[in-house]
């Protein structure tokens, strides 16, 4: 103090030392281990022209991104609901050719029918394609983006190397959509990264891929759980 009479006394240091520290947002940069998570999510999509009616209709990208190699699988579908989500993660595997350890789903409906930090309610057909597939489902905590930022960074790669290429094509039928996109999903994959000096292609082929799950002989069957009240006559409904 008689040294620095202007200076901070030790329990004033303190208290502001834990107002700047209560102040820092901390990240922990995450490391994916190879073959361990590929992470999904969708995005808005572009329009296909309906000849019949003259309708727009939006379209919904899905994106499947590899954590350690940022392998990326994307497709139109005309929505969110569980046999396009279901169908979008069979051939998102099967572009892939193999599946990895984790799949890391945002919290939607169709994946996770009760969302929770600690114990999520996975959806029944969900489970039943992952443990077809062999691999585990662990969605993105809720209100926690930096849990999926990997693929909210493949969204806005998708948007630049996909959506915005084709924004000003006329589209009459999502599959014409979707061979456009898997036209630039092939340059997005193949071109070199810049900090890396390697393709998105090149480190899945020698990162991801050597340590991910085989694909199954055959893929998953689509199929819906449902929960039936027994009838007083013991008898109960089914869609067939």
């Amino acid at each position: 103090k008689e040294k620095h009479p202007d200076g901070y006394q030790y329990s004033q240091f303190c208290d502001l030392y834990r107002r700047w520290r209560g102040k820092l947002d901390y990240v922990m940069r995450q490391e994916h281990r190879a073959g361990k998570k590929a992470f999904i999510d969708y995005s808005d999509g572009l329009s296909i022209l309906d000849l019949a009616t003259g309708e727009l209709i939006l379209t919904q990208l899905f994106l499947a991104v590899w954590g350690a190699s940022n392998y990326t699988y994307a497709e139109a579908t005309l929505s969110q609901t569980l046999p396009e989500w279901i169908g979008s993660h069979r051939r998102s595997l099967e572009y892939f050719g193999c599946v990895p350890r984790v799949l890391v789903p945002d919290n939607l409906k169709s994946g996770v029918s009760k969302a929770c930090k600690y114990e999520p309610e996975i959806n029944p057909t969900y489970t039943d394609m992952a443990e077809h597939y062999g691999c585990a489902v662990l969605p993105a905590r809720p209100r926690k983006p930096r849990d999926k930022a990997k693929v909210e960074a493949g969204v806005l790669i998708a948007q630049r190397w996909i959506l915005a290429v084709l924004r000003h094509r006329t589209f009459y039928s999502l599959a014409e959509l979707n061979d456009a996109i898997r036209q630039c999903l092939e340059r997005l994959n193949n071109r070199p990264m810049r900090r890396l000096k390697k393709s998105r292609r090149e480190l899945f082929e020698t990162v991801d891929r050597p340590n991910a799950l085989p694909l199954p002989a055959r893929p998953y069957e689509y199929a819906e759980w449902y929960k039936s009240r027994v009838n007083v006559d013991y008898h109960i409904e089914v869609d067939h």
